[in-house]
């Protein structure tokens, strides 16, 4: 797994987390910075106050006469003697005629009489930081040079920046460390997904997993239940399949040997013609597996049209595979009614019920077929005049290949269960119940 793949969840967490933890740690780190470098500032501003009130206290009894005999140079401490973060002080000593009574080696520039308080000066390309302060009869001037003060309040901004930078690598690992861990869990399942094999369909355990991840394994459970039932009713297929075949197969092969073996043409013929009747029935068998084959997997209809029903029944009706059983049918309510969906699967749904019910009823009776509307919902029906169904075997009439424990006509029990698909497809159910009168009712009804 690439790490900076943008579709990877790992990776865009590790970017948001880290962008928005920079951006505030950077944020941090510089009002850190600038609030330290503020403060250092105040704290040079209050020491410039200090030392000039210090001043004017001590020579404020010491310097009692004006004249050039009290005038003396203040001799600045060698530099290797000084604190690193003590200053060296410029400072004057001014009396009240504006003589200069007391000054440093290297005084700082004179500022105007009526100044007072601090003020940024420059002189000589050099910036000054002076306060101006007195008490009437004497007054003291006192100044440090700005790049001093900057680059002390620099120093300490940075010493107190300096470990909330360091601090962002430390924390976008531990960030890193964090997400990978967290995001365990999905790699886990990952691996029990990839590890199975095809027939290992058995649910994902799910006790020990995060609630963010238990949906995803619920739904990866529910889809192998899903595929678990599939495959067995495809296996079921199979089998039943593979059984419904072998009895035709079966009767063709033994036909075709008594054909072979008959010396009279009597028996031959009758043998071809069992063999042909064979032949039928297994053609009509695969047909019908490869109809079910087809619509299985159709979770929808592809394609829909507005179909006439009173139109559809009429058209299966003059099919010409009913041939002489048409006259049998008999058209009844026909409403003006129309539903969406494929004709084409319409058709072969009723051509089926029909199918049963002629195949059902007794020689020379009748079948109704009719279309109408109950409380609004279409209905498309198929009556005959058979015996029924055991009311306990009716739910099962649309199971593949079951033909209910009475049933004396010969099929593949895969009618119903097609017509039961189709219906499915179409929003709609198959209806299978006794009439009143006898016979069985087969409907397809909407809503």
């Amino acid at each position: 797994m690439r790490l900076f793949d943008m579709n990877s969840l790992r990776a865009r967490l590790l970017v948001m987390l880290l962008a928005v933890t920079g951006l505030i740690w950077m944020g941090a780190a510089w009002w850190s910075f600038y609030d330290a470098r503020h403060e250092a500032e105040e704290l040079l501003d209050a020491q410039l106050a200090q030392s000039a009130h210090l001043l004017l206290a001590q020579t404020r009894h010491e310097l009692v006469e004006e004249d050039e005999d009290h005038l003396a140079a203040y001799e600045a401490l060698d530099d290797r003697e000084l604190h690193p973060y003590e200053q060296k002080l410029q400072f004057r000593i001014l009396g009240a005629r504006g003589q200069t009574l007391l000054s440093s080696a290297n005084p700082p520039p004179a500022m105007p009489a009526n100044t007072s308080g601090y003020a940024d000066v420059h002189d000589g390309g050099e910036g000054w930081r002076v306060l101006v302060t007195g008490d009437g009869t004497l007054r003291v001037e006192v100044a440090q040079s700005l790049s001093i003060r900057d680059e002390l309040a620099l120093h300490v901004a940075q010493r107190l920046a300096l470990p909330v930078l360091l601090a962002l690598p430390l924390l976008g690992g531990l960030i890193f460390l964090v997400v990978g861990r967290a995001l365990r869990p999905l790699d886990d399942l990952a691996g029990k997904v990839a590890s199975r094999t095809a027939a290992n369909l058995a649910p994902l355990e799910t006790d020990t997993l995060p609630s963010e991840v238990l949906p995803l394994a619920t739904a990866l459970n529910r889809l192998l239940e899903r595929l678990n039932h599939a495959l067995d009713g495809e296996r079921r297929f199979t089998a039943d399949a593979a059984h419904e075949l072998r009895t035709p197969l079966a009767a063709i092969q033994i036909q075709a040997q008594v054909a072979l073996a008959s010396q009279k043409e009597d028996g031959r013929a009758h043998a071809l013609e069992q063999v042909l009747a064979g032949t039928r029935r297994a053609t009509r068998l695969v047909e019908q597996l490869l109809r079910l084959a087809r619509l299985d997997p159709l979770a929808g209809l592809p394609a829909t049209q507005t179909i006439e029903l009173a139109a559809l029944a009429r058209q299966v009706v003059e099919d010409p595979p009913l041939g002489s059983q048409a006259e049998r049918l008999r058209l009844e309510v026909l409403d003006d009614i129309s539903v969406a969906g494929d004709p084409d699967l319409l058709r072969v749904a009723l051509r089926n019920l029909l199918d049963n019910a002629l195949r059902y009823s007794p020689e020379g009776s009748r079948i109704a077929l009719g279309a109408s509307l109950e409380n609004g919902a279409p209905r498309l029906w198929v009556d005959d005049s058979g015996p029924g169904v055991a009311e306990e075997e009716l739910p099962r009439l649309t199971e593949r290949f079951y033909r209910g424990s009475e049933v004396t006509q010969g099929g593949s029990g895969l009618g119903l269960a097609i017509v039961a698909r189709i219906a499915q497809l179409h929003g709609a159910r198959l209806s299978l119940e006794n009439r009143a009168e006898g016979g069985l009712r087969a409907m397809l009804a909407w809503g």
